[in-house]
Formats: C-alpha cells, sequence, structure tokens
C-alpha cells in the first residue's frame, strides 16, 4: 500500500515524479503529493482523489516547476487519518523547510507526537508520519546535517517505514531510509531514484540497489553513500534489473487485468522452463535446498500466506498431501503471527506472497525462522525482503503484475506448487512414478488448454452480461476446486463489489441453502474426478430451491442441460491439474461483470497491490 518516489539528479523532476506516481498506482491509494526544491524554497502540491486530480492542481504552476531538479512524491493509501488534503503527503514540520514522504506505519507515534507537542511543535494532521517531519526537524535544528538528523531520529521510530526527505537548507541532498518496508535505489548517469517499486523509475534505470533495514542513502546529483544503522559506510551491491517498460503497457487490452489474464499461459511455460524438462525428467528446482535426509525428518509442513496467496496454498495443501504423504496446515498470516508460534526444526515452513513484502507473511516466517524451521518462499519477487529471509526459494517468473486483483501470480504460484509436490514426491520416493509422468505431461499440455480457453471466450462474456445485475453470488467446489471457489468469489468482490462467496458444496445444506431463491446465482464448479457425483448432487439440491444454476465444468454429459441455466465448458484435463483450468474462466467472468457494471478493474476501491503494513 502506497507508494514513494524520489530524485535528484540534472533533469527536470516534475513529470520524474508524476510518471512514477502513475507507474505505483497499482499498490493502491486514495491521495497523492509532490514536493519540489524550486529556487530558495520547497514547493508542495497534494490533492485527494485519482493522480490526475493532482495533475490538474499543478498544470497551472507547471512552467515555473520545471527548473526543479530534486523532488519527492507520494500516493497515500489512508491508515492514520482520513483521505484528505491535510493529511496527505508530503507532511511537513512546522516552519515548512523538512518535507517527508513515508510507507509504513510509525507504531509509536501518539508518544512521540505528545512528546513533539509539549516541545512546541504544533501538529496540523492525524497522521503518524507528521509526526516524523516535527521530529527530524527538531534534531536537524541541532545537528545542521540532514543525514545526521534522519540517523538519529529512526533510533527513536518503532514499526515499519520508508523514507524520502528532503530540507530546504541542503538543496541538492535527498535523503532516504527503511525498516520492514520495501526501498530502492535506482542509478543513472543523470542522477538517482528512489522509490517503493523499481516501475517508478524503470524507463530512466535499470540498475538498482535494494537497501537493507535501517541502511541510511545520502543522495545527490553526483554521489551515493550508504551507511548502516551503526553509521558505518557501506559498499551498496547494483544489481541490474530484468524487466523492460514494455511490461507496464496494457499492449492493445482494455485492462491491464485483462492483459494479464491473456499472459497466463506463457507465465506457466516460463515456470516450467528448465523446470520440468521432459514428462520422464525428474523435477530441478535448484534454489529448492530439501534434500531427502531433510525430508526424512519432517514432522509437518506449514503453509502461510493471505489473500489470493492463501488460496493457492490450499491447493498446494491438497497437492501435497496427496503425493508426499506429509500432513500440511494452511494459515492466513494475519493469525499465525498472534498466537503461540508452534513450529520447530522438523517442521517446513512455507511462506507465499507475489510481492515477497507482504507484512504479516514477513512476521509470520520470521517467527517461523526464529524457532528453527526452513523456510521455504514462494514469491513472484526474488528480490524481496521474503526472498532474502529464504532457506530455499521457488521464484515464480509471472512477471509485473499491474493490476491489483492478482490473476497471473495466481496461477504462476499453482504452478510452483505444483512442481513442487511433484519435486518433493520424487525427492521422497512417496508416490507411483508412473502417475508422476502422467500429471507431468498433462502439465506441459496446460497452457495449450489455457489458450483454448481464451480464444473462445465469448461464452463467458455472455454468462457475466446476464448475471452482471445479481447483488450476491455463490460459488460451490469440492475437494481440491474448494479454494478455487475460494478464489473465484474472491476476484468477483474485489473489482465488482458483489457479495460472492465461495462455499465446500456439501456445507449449503448447513445453513447456506437458506440464502437460496430464484434470484441467487450458485457456480459449481463441476469438473470430472472423485467428487463430481458429489457435487452434481450438491447442484441438484441448489436447483431444488429454485437458485439460478451454472456450471464451469469439463463433462458433455447431457444432463446437465436440464439442471443449469448456463454451462461454460472447459478442456477435459485431469481432475490433480483441473485448478489451472478451472480458474481462468472465473477471472474472466469477474472482469466482465465489472466491466459491465462500470468499475475501476485495474485499481478497485480500498485495495492496494502490496499490503506492506500488518
Amino acid at each position: 500500500m502506497c507508494g514513494i518516489i524520489g530524485y535528484v539528479g540534472r533533469n527536470s523532476v516534475l513529470d520524474i515524479l508524476l510518471d512514477g506516481l502513475k507507474q505505483l498506482e497499482y499498490r493502491g491509494y486514495d491521495s497523492s503529493g509532490v514536493a519540489l526544491k524550486c529556487g530558495d524554497k520547497i514547493e508542495v502540491y497534494k490533492a485527494v482523489g485519482k493522480l490526475n486530480n493532482l495533475r490538474d492542481k499543478l498544470e497551472p504552476h507547471r512552467k515555473n516547476l520545471l527548473d526543479a531538479k530534486m523532488g519527492i512524491g507520494h500516493i497515500r493509501w489512508a491508515t492514520h487519518g482520513a483521505p484528505t488534503i491535510v493529511n496527505a503527503h508530503p507532511q511537513t514540520c512546522n516552519c515548512g523547510r523538512l518535507v517527508v514522504v513515508h510507507n509504513g506505519i510509525i507504531e509509536n507515534y501518539k508518544e512521540l507526537r505528545a512528546k513533539l507537542e509539549k516541545e512546541g511543535c504544533v501538529f496540523k494532521s492525524q497522521t503518524d508520519t507528521e509526526t516524523v517531519a516535527h521530529l527530524v526537524a527538531q534534531i536537524y535544528e541541532k545537528t545542521q546535517n540532514l543525514t545526521q538528523a534522519v540517523a538519529l531520529a529512526t533510533k527513536e521510530l518503532e514499526g515499519a517505514y520508508a523514507l524520502a526527505i528532503m530540507h530546504n537548507n541542503e538543496p541538492n541532498t535527498l535523503v532516504v531510509t527503511k525498516r520492514n518496508a520495501p526501498l530502492v535505489i535506482g542509478v543513472a548517469d543523470d542522477g538517482y531514484y528512489a522509490a517503493s517499486d523499481v516501475p517508478a523509475f524503470i524507463k530512466h534505470s535499470n540498475k538498482a540497489i535494494y537497501m537493507k533495514d535501517n541502511e541510511i542513502a545520502t543522495l545527490t546529483p553526483d554521489s551515493l553513500t550508504i551507511q548502516d544503522g551503526n553509521g558505518n559506510e557501506v559498499t551498496p551491491k547494483i544489481e541490474q534489473l530484468p524487466w523492460e517498460p514494455v511490461a507496464l503497457s496494457k499492449m492493445g487490452y482494455k485492462h491491464f487485468m485483462l492483459k494479464e489474464i491473456h499472459e497466463q499461459p506463457d507465465v506457466i511455460r516460463n515456470i516450467l522452463t528448465g523446470k520440468l524438462h521432459t514428462s520422464d525428467s525428474p523435477i530441478v528446482l535448484e534454489e529448492v535446498k530439501l534434500t531427502k535426509d531433510i525430508l526424512k525428518n519432517l514432522s509437518r509442513i506449514q503453509i502461510i500466506a493471505c489473500g489470493t496467496s492463501l488460496h493457492a496454498g490450499m491447493i498446494g495443501k491438497y497437492l501435497i498431501e496427496s503425493l508426499c504423504q506429509i500432513p500440511v496446515d494452511v494459515e492466513a498470516s494475519s493469525e499465525y503471527i498472534y498466537r503461540d508460534t508452534v513450529t520447530d526444526k522438523n517442521t517446513l515452513v512455507i511462506g507465499v506472497s507475489q510481492s515477497g513484502e507482504t507484512a504479516d507473511t514477513l512476521t509470520a516466517i520470521r517467527q517461523a525462522k526464529a524457532k528453527g524451521s526452513h523456510v521455504l518462499i514462494i514469491t513472484n519477487r526474488p528480490d524481496s525482503a521474503m526472498a532474502r529471509e529464504a532457506d530455499s526459494l521457488l521464484s515464480v517468473n509471472a512477471g509485473i503484475e499491474v493490476s491489483v486483483a492478482a490473476t497471473k501470480s495466481y496461477i504462476a504460484q499453482l504452478t510452483s506448487f505444483y512442481l513442487l509436490a511433484i519435486y518433493l514426491a520424487e525427492v521422497k520416493e512417496s508416490a507411483n512414478k508412473e502417475d508422476l509422468i502422467k500429471l507431468k505431461s498433462e502439465m506441459l499440455a496446460i497452457p495449450q488448454k489455457i489458450e483454448q480457453i481464451l480464444s473462445h471466450k465469448d461464452d463467458i462474456q455472455n454468462c457475466a452480461k446476464k448475471y452482471s445485475g445479481t447483488r450476491d453470488f455463490i460459488y460451490i467446489a469440492r475437494g481440491i476446486n474448494y479454494p478455487t471457489a475460494l478464489e473465484g468469489a474472491l476476484k468477483l468482490k474485489e473489482i465488482s463489489y458483489i457479495n460472492a462467496t465461495g462455499y465446500p458444496a456439501g456445507e449449503l445444506k448447513h445453513g447456506p441453502i437458506a440464502m437460496l431463491d430464484d434470484t441467487m446465482p450458485v457456480l459449481s464448479v463441476l469438473m470430472h474426478g472423485r467428487v463430481y457425483e458429489k457435487i452434481l448432487s450438491n447442484s441438484e439440491e441448489a436447483k431444488a430451491r429454485n437458485a439460478r444454476m451454472i456450471a464451469l465444468t469439463n463433462s458433455i454429459d447431457p444432463k446437465l442441460d436440464d439442471l443449469f441455466e448456463y454451462i461454460i465448458r472447459v478442456p477435459e484435463v485431469d481432475d490433480m491439474l483441473s485448478p489451472l483450468i478451472a480458474i481462468v474462466p472465473l477471472q474472466l467472468i469477474a472482469y466482465y461483470i465489472a466491466e459491465f457494471l462500470g468499475k475501476d478493474v485495474d485499481q478497485p476501491r480500498n485495495l492496494a497491490k502490496s499490503v506492506t503494513v500488518e
């Protein structure tokens, strides 16, 4: 949530900041602002709502701002205080000479605020960030050195933060620092960039320094120095970024979400490349350090994740228990971290996160690691904080995902769980070799089957249009596709704001069946396999209560025509692999319903792409 961009160099900063914020919109926000060093003063502009509101506010002043070559910008998702001009970032000290932008939460801000108010500071906003501005400014008056003031101030801060700070007395100096929040520095010939994520500056630089916790970087147009938490200068590691600006283009699609849904076949191919060569060769996972001896001593596996990643973990549980005969627990990170951490050296802990920066999951894996557990991370960001904590790493290689609603990163996580489960079964020798060969052979064909769905999506679009007027929606499934029902419902909730809920089909009669009438659509994930007849029976129960029945199925059974009002058919696939196929039409249904309703598909209200606070 929230995004930071900063620049100091030899180019005009205004459009660098605005474009950088534009590239960070996927993180979620409800206000925005910039501060620019213009001549002998710092100019601050802020707006509520979309970034265009800030652009409109800046436009009358554009000519006077183009000479500025240093500045910071921010998109804010409200935590402390409502989304208002006063609460938007940048925040300033009383005299206005110091400005700061901040991602994260200062946990002890109330105590610091009370102390600062007693010392004469006057607060204007409700934010925790304004506390940082006053604190650093107060120390600066004594030190007259911005880097030193930031170093001393951060020793008093508790919580999570990524900070970018300027002071009017130091016209060519930008100071940035972080703790438990992402911050990366871009290195370019024209100067230096600082941002929450590399899309903010990838157009200008493909060289990056990933800052470590408590490091403080001092940036000028011609120099970069970094010191650790003890004040010792450190030599930064400059990494080459693999991304290209074209990845941030919609490439002709109306929304990033639709583009990313269509990228899923190639995402799966990219993950399989180098890991699954042929159906009769073993899975290769070089960064997974789980030997046969380690596996022999494992008593259980814990999967920890949030949101969409949690649903991928639930399918991972099904796969690992089926193929490896190891008990697996799946838990929401936000619950895991607030109870006793019951884990040990004989427990494998798998953390799953698209961004690798999810605060709850990061805290959870650190707790597990402190207890001696082997930590394996599944993430789309091998450069993330979570990846750096990992004993084993499984990078999903989905590329930049701009739309807030996860699609291609979900299917990448699923594919990674399939590879991991088969890999563990091969190392542990816990599954029939012929069954694994068949599974791997079918996995290689999955991208082509998804392409078949995407090339015949008119039927899905018509289905979405037919049910776009509903206020509620129920998804049901059993077995390995119960998480598919949860994820399908989540997608619809996220971007259309329809009250959608996923249930195990057998649980309908234990309460939810009371909701069924002729206004309630019920979508059954009805894939061939061991629970097919059971879900069919549950669907008949729902139909008997006059529910509007929809089937997502690979069956051609003619009796379905009488039971279901609408049928979406997908290619035949092994029951164990069916979640990879079934999720794509559910993503498209959510997308098209939201589009018909005129919703902001890529940036749904109240949501953030990367949730970096607990």
